[in-house]
């Protein structure tokens, strides 16, 4: 029955969606705040990796990388956290750059509080609802990509129903039906 497929399908797309971008926040926000807080040569560094992790086409890396390591759930979704991770460590960078010159961050640095501490206590707060903003926002395109591998066949393997995987099966009946 198509109907179910297509709930099965969902709730897989959403758990991808999920789990990418969940690790592709835990990876941008901490380096965004690593590279905001500290800033010269390490803020340089990141953002070196960052602009290469940009430069490489989304769809030309996660086809090579499945055809590498093969076609898994797993596998789709360490490609989809690697690629979703630039975008929050822009922002997080940007605005921790903002927020460590507050008056209460330097008392914090003033009174001893280790840099670790004044990062996760005093800096991560205020950026946490760029975090939660922009994990809103990724979720479509995250899900849209997903589907686009699944449809080329590089995405969640034939048994399990995927939403691009079920459009990709449907081509064929496109004259006929």
């Amino acid at each position: 029955d198509v109907l179910s497929r297509i709930i099965h399908g969902a709730r897989i797309s959403v758990m991808v969606a999920a789990v990418a971008i969940s690790a592709g926040l835990f990876i941008g926000t901490s380096l965004g705040l690593i590279a905001g807080y500290f800033g010269g040569v390490i803020d340089e560094i990141i953002m070196r990796l960052l602009d290469m992790n940009s430069a490489i086409p989304f769809l030309l890396l996660a086809l090579i990388v499945v055809m590498v390591f093969g076609q898994s759930l797993r596998t789709l979704m360490i490609v989809l956290a690697l690629s979703n991770w630039g975008g929050p460590a822009r922002l997080v960078r940007g605005q921790t750059l903002q927020i460590r010159e507050l008056d209460y961050v330097s008392l914090a640095r003033i009174s001893g509080a280790s840099d670790r501490r004044i990062m996760l206590r005093h800096i991560l707060p205020g950026v946490r609802n760029i975090i939660v903003v922009t994990a809103t926002l990724e979720v479509g395109s995250v899900i849209l990509a997903e589907s686009i591998l699944s449809y080329l066949g590089a995405g969640v393997p034939p048994p399990t129903p995927a939403w691009g995987s079920m459009v990709s099966d449907g081509r064929r009946y496109l004259a006929t039906a």
